[in-house]
């Protein structure tokens, strides 16, 4: 078995598993993706849906948080941790989108990574999940697995791991296969634990390169 064709196997197993793919990070509007997302870094996705409540009952709208005095963003987002860093990014972050794109999100990849606090998982996300365009979140989760399963031979670098998936993955199965290796990483294929191979329907198909 290729590669490629191991790929499209786990691709097909993961969508029988995990049928109902989708982000975590609760939001209604694009923009409030990218703050639960900056959030999210060094956080669970479970502690940025409740911190953002607070947020947005103060701040409810791109103008509103464009206007708030960091330090107040970050009294509201300290229980994230790194408040002063993300604080910081997400008011440049909703000044920038105020000013440049009248409140919008753009759904350009290269916009994107120009907005403050965006990196290559961030636009990834915003672009599949918003605007259904092909995207490779490579998250934790899909890092990890990804190596197990032989997919990638111990590249652990995000955008190098990304451009390796992007040969294999079919573009419109990336960003939901994305987030199946999330659920996959958090009941199965663990980090902190050692993984749960014999509940895995990967079996047959993972490489277990021992990483």
């Amino acid at each position: 078995m290729t590669k490629k064709q191991r790929a499209l196997a786990i691709v097909e197993r993961l969508k029988k598993e995990y049928p109902q793919a989708a982000c975590s990070l609760e939001y209604d509007q694009a923009w409030k993706l990218l703050v639960s997302v900056r959030l999210a870094a060094q956080c669970t996705d479970a502690r940025v849906n409740v911190v953002v409540e607070k947020l947005y009952e103060q701040f409810p709208d791109v103008d509103a948080l464009a206007q708030a005095p960091v330090e107040e963003i970050e009294r509201i987002v300290h229980p994230c941790g790194l408040g002063n860093s993300k604080a910081r990014d997400i008011s440049a972050c909703m000044k920038m989108l105020r000013d440049e794109y009248g409140g919008k999100v753009p759904d350009d990849f290269d916009k994107l990574l120009d907005l403050p606090g965006v990196g290559r998982k961030s636009a990834n996300l915003i672009m599949g999940d918003v605007f259904g365009k092909p995207a490779i979140v490579t998250d934790t989760h899909c890092i990890r697995l990804v190596n197990r399963m032989g997919l990638v031979d111990g590249v652990k670098e995000p955008a190098k791991v990304e451009k390796e998936l992007w040969k294999l993955i079919p573009p419109q199965e990336g960003s939901d296969f994305c987030h199946r290796l999330v659920n996959h990483g958090r009941e199965i294929c663990t980090a902190r634990t050692r993984p749960y191979c014999d509940k895995c329907c990967l079996q047959d198909l993972c490489r277990r390169v021992g990483v």
